[in-house]
């Protein structure tokens, strides 16, 4: 998919020579005429939404991107709002075209460095935190009692002798118990566990129990292929007599690991050891035009010296997934990747849903309208690179360049399977303004429309608004976005990072019983 945008002066954008609708820059009136692209307005039409560059029959395809986003549900005429009332979804045949669109591999560039920390194993963290994991829902009090203790805004004096301690973060959840033991449902769980428990930006973990769960700690560990050590420590709460108890362990704790965890010096390193998971919430007509495509700029800059974007939300690629076959390594990578799109309608038709549920009535709002016409935007964050691998839900991402995680397209559950399989950054778009940070990863909020930076602006990192406004190109926008994500890996702070968020947005997927 070649994004064009020709904007000159015309209120509207057209996107691509093969596109049936326009989208409005500004919010049109009924009865204004378009002489630019000669067209009156028939009604309304709010900032963000589509208008009808012709006359479209009822069943026929209504293209966007120039890829299909939905059937005209009704006779559609030039000039008319096109939206939820007269667009729907169908069935249409997508050409996977597997590896057709592959790049030859090429010399990487000399990689930008930025400042990071190198762990013994020879890995690079972006932050410096102690984390507080739980095996269970039963244990979250005791968890955060911990943390809090040891937070800088309600107790200064805790961490003051520790300045390269980013923090200690309590990451709770409310599983852990009332599941099948073998199951599905525990194994996604636990495997989520061990990837933030190894996680580079944690220089020691506590995991706390409550004795009796499902989630043994031992059963957790030795599933998980690891082992008790200085920094990986455990402690249920029966075992210590009760929660004071408990509380005063864990706080001892921390505090015989906070000398060691402050032993760290930031230092020149190569741009390959960024893992930055992609995400996208509270979507708008303007995402797949300014925010994503200048965010698939910067996956592109990426990878190109070597560094690894992981792209996710399974149900936000549906309908666009041909886009990725085409540029997959091999047809084995591609197949793995229709594999989840068919778990995913597998598990909708299951659960009575259905994909087209997707969009919030947020990103109704901001104009979209399908899950199709949300995934081709969506996809643009993944750039122009080749797609090298396909993982499962937290699963560890060894490889280096754009890779898929299947994930759902809730951004926290999301985000959390992206750390638990590596990401040491989080670049975030986002059109209707969410809130959103993601510890011990930082995350890097992107703007996708001038109004919502303006608004907002305490919670947005870059304005990608400006492309469509013609003041900046996709290219001087994924520019800027490659440069904060060198400046954030290097220690400077997100603005959802000096507001706190974090802890709360840890979301293991939940999937199987809970009885």
């Amino acid at each position: 998919m070649e994004l064009i945008v020709k904007t000159g002066a015309a209120p509207v954008l057209r996107l691509n020579p093969l596109d049936d609708v326009l989208i409005a820059r500004r919010p049109l009136l009924a009865g204004e005429v378009l002489e630019q692209v000669g067209l009156t307005i028939d009604q309304a039409i709010a900032e963000g939404h589509k208008v009808a560059s012709r006359h479209i029959d009822a069943g026929q395809p209504v293209r966007r991107y120039g890829q299909i986003i939905g059937f005209a549900t009704a006779d559609i005429e030039a000039g008319e709002h096109v939206h939820v009332h007269n667009l729907g979804m169908g069935e249409f045949t997508r050409d996977y075209a597997f590896s057709h669109d592959v790049k030859p591999e090429s010399i990487k560039n000399e990689a930008p460095s930025f400042m990071g920390i190198m762990r013994p194993d020879g890995r690079i963290a972006t932050r410096n935190y102690i984390g507080i994991l739980t095996s269970v829902n039963c244990s979250a009090t005791v968890a955060r009692a911990i943390a809090d203790h040891f937070r800088r805004d309600i107790n200064p004096a805790a961490l003051e002798a520790y300045p390269n301690v980013d923090g200690v973060v309590a990451l709770t959840h409310s599983a852990g118990c009332a599941v099948d033991p073998v199951g599905d449902g525990l194994n996604l769980l636990r495997r989520t566990l061990a990837g933030y428990a190894t996680h580079v930006n944690f220089a020691a973990v506590l995991v706390i129990g409550l004795g009796c769960e499902t989630n043994q700690i031992d059963s957790l560990l030795s599933s998980q292929g690891l082992a008790r050590s200085n920094t990986l420590r455990t402690f249920s709460i029966q075992d210590s007599g009760g929660t004071s108890k408990a509380i005063a362990s864990g706080i001892a704790h921390v505090q015989e690991l906070l000398d060691e965890a402050n032993q760290i010096q930031r230092q020149p390193v190569s741009a390959r050891h960024l893992t930055v998971g992609l995400q996208c919430g509270g979507s708008d007509g303007y995402s797949g035009i300014t925010a994503n495509p200048a965010l698939g700029n910067a996956v592109d800059r990426l990878v190109a010296c070597g560094g690894t974007a992981i792209l996710s939300e399974t149900p936000e690629i549906y309908g666009a997934e041909h886009l990725l076959t085409r540029r997959a390594v091999s047809r084995e990578v591609g197949e793995k990747l229709i594999t989840r799109i068919h778990w995913w309608e597998r598990y909708c038709e299951r659960m009575g849903a259905e994909l087209n549920n997707n969009p919030s009535a947020g990103n109704k709002a901001g104009g979209l309208t399908t899950i199709l016409e949300k995934s081709l935007g969506a996809v643009a964050k993944a750039g122009s690179s080749n797609l090298v691998d396909v993982y499962e839900y937290a699963e560890t991402v060894r490889a280096n360049g754009l890779v898929f995680m299947d994930t759902p397209g809730y951004d926290p559950v999301s985000a959390t399977g992206q750390v638990a399989g590596g990401a040491n950054l989080i670049a975030f778009t986002t059109g209707r303004g969410s809130a959103y940070g993601c510890a011990p990863a930082p995350s890097i909020k992107l703007a996708t429309n001038s109004a919502l930076w303006a608004r907002q602006r305490e919670d947005m990192d870059i304005n990608c608004g400006e492309i469509a406004e013609d003041t900046m190109t996709i290219e001087a926008c994924g520019a800027a976005i490659f440069e904060m994500m060198l400046r954030i890996a290097s220690g400077e702070r997100s603005m959802s990072e000096q507001h706190g968020y974090g802890q709360n947005e840890f979301v293991p997927w939940q999937i199987g019983a809970v009885t």
